[in-house]
C-alpha cells in the first residue's frame, strides 16, 4: 500500500529532468562530462551520488522557513492560474483512453505527475483539503459544514491577490444551499461554501460568470463541472468534451499570456487503495515531462502557495515543493 502524504517522504524519480538552478525544467539529466576538473571515476557513481543528494535538498527545503521556501522554489509568478477539479477516475482510467482524446491531447503537450494522489475517500474531504490544507475531520459528503479557518482564497486576498471558484449549475454567486439544478450542482464539490461565513460571495460564483476574457479572470480560479460533466454522472466521454468545449480556448491562450491549465481529480475510482489520480498541467513555459515526483492535493496547494508566496496551510507545509515549475 503506498504511504500516506504526511509520512512519505520524496525520493527522486530517476525518470525525471532535472531543474535548472531558476526552477526551470531543462528536458535533459545532467551530463557527467559538464563536469569539469572533477574526480567523477564513472558516469554510475556521478548519477548515483546526484541522485542521493536530492532528498536530502527537499529536506533542507522543507526546514528553511514558509517566506523562504517559497523564495528558493518559485520565482515565477503566473498571471492567472485555472484549476478543473473532476471527479472519481484513476490515472490508469484516464491517460491513454481513447474515451477521452483532449484530455489525452493535454497530456501530450504538457508536464504529467505520474505519482499523484488523493488524500481521501470520498469527496468533499480531498475539496476541502486542496482548498484549505486539512480535511478538518470530515470523512463523507454531508452538508452544510461551517468552516472559518484560513484559506487558499483569504490568503491571496491578504496579498491584495484574487481567487474564485466557478461552480457549473449552482444558481447565483453566493449560494450556500446543499444541491441546486436538480442534483447537478452539489455542495460537496465546492469547498468555498465551507468557508462563506470568511469569504465574500464574490469569491463563489456559477460557472456562467466565467470570463471570456481571460485577462479578467482571479489570480487563481478553480472550476468545478456539474455531476454530469465531471465524470461522477456521466461519462469520460461527456467529460472530456466538456472540458474542451469550455476550457481549450483557454488552455491555448495561456501558452501566450504568462498562465497555466491544471487539470485534476479528486479522487480514484473504485475506492482504489492507492487513490492515485491523473494530474495535468499545461501552458506558458510547460513542455511534455512525465514527473514521477509524489503529490498529493496539499502537494498541488502547496504549488499554487509557493507560486504567489502565501503562508503554507495546514499539511501543505509538509509537501516538498515541487521543483518542476516553468
Amino acid at each position: 500500500m503506498k504511504q500516506s502524504a504526511r509520512g512519505r517522504e520524496a525520493v527522486a524519480d530517476r525518470n525525471v529532468p532535472y531543474g535548472r538552478a531558476d526552477g526551470r525544467v531543462t528536458g535533459r539529466t545532467l551530463s557527467h562530462d559538464s563536469i569539469k576538473g572533477g574526480r567523477v571515476s564513472s558516469r554510475r557513481h556521478f548519477h548515483r551520488v546526484l541522485l542521493a543528494a536530492l532528498p536530502l535538498f527537499g529536506l533542507l527545503i522543507a526546514s528553511l522557513s514558509p517566506a523562504v521556501q517559497a523564495s528558493a522554489v518559485a520565482h515565477w509568478r503566473p498571471a492567472h492560474v485555472v484549476v478543473v477539479i473532476e471527479e472519481n477516475k484513476s490515472f490508469s482510467t484516464i491517460v491513454g483512453n481513447p474515451d477521452a482524446p483532449y484530455i489525452n491531447q493535454l497530456v501530450g503537450q504538457g508536464l504529467v505527475f505520474t505519482d499523484a494522489h488523493a488524500i481521501v475517500h470520498p469527496s468533499q474531504p480531498n475539496y476541502v483539503a486542496l482548498f484549505a490544507g486539512s480535511t478538518y475531520g470530515l470523512t463523507d459528503d454531508s452538508c452544510p459544514h461551517d468552516l472559518n479557518s484560513p484559506n487558499l482564497a483569504s490568503e491571496l486576498l491578504a496579498k491584495k491577490l484574487s481567487f474564485a471558484i466557478y461552480s457549473e449549475s449552482m444558481p447565483e454567486a453566493g449560494f450556500t444551499g446543499c444541491s441546486a439544478g436538480n442534483g447537478l450542482y452539489r455542495r460537496k464539490h465546492n469547498p468555498v461554501a465551507d468557508f462563506q461565513g470568511r469569504l465574500s460571495a464574490t469569491v463563489n460564483l456559477p460557472f456562467s460568470d466565467f470570463p471570456r476574457d481571460y485577462t479578467k479572470l482571479p489570480t487563481v480560479a478553480f472550476v468545478v463541472p456539474n455531476m454530469m460533466n465531471d465524470m461522477h454522472d456521466g461519462t469520460i466521454a461527456e467529460g472530456d468534451i466538456w472540458l474542451k468545449a469550455h476550457l481549450s480556448r483557454y488552455a491555448a491562450w495561456s501558452n501566450t499570456h504568462d498562465s497555466l491549465l491544471i487539470v485534476t481529480w479528486d479522487e480514484s475510482d473504485a475506492r482504489s487503495l492507492t487513490n492515485q489520480i491523473p494530474l495535468i498541467v499545461v501552458g506558458a513555459g510547460i513542455k511534455p515531462v512525465r514527473s514521477g515526483q509524489f503529490v498529493d492535493h496539499y502537494g498541488l496547494l502547496r504549488m499554487l502557495e509557493d507560486f504567489y508566496g502565501l503562508k503554507l496551510l495546514g499539511h501543505s507545509a509538509e509537501a516538498i515543493p515541487t521543483t518542476l515549475l516553468p
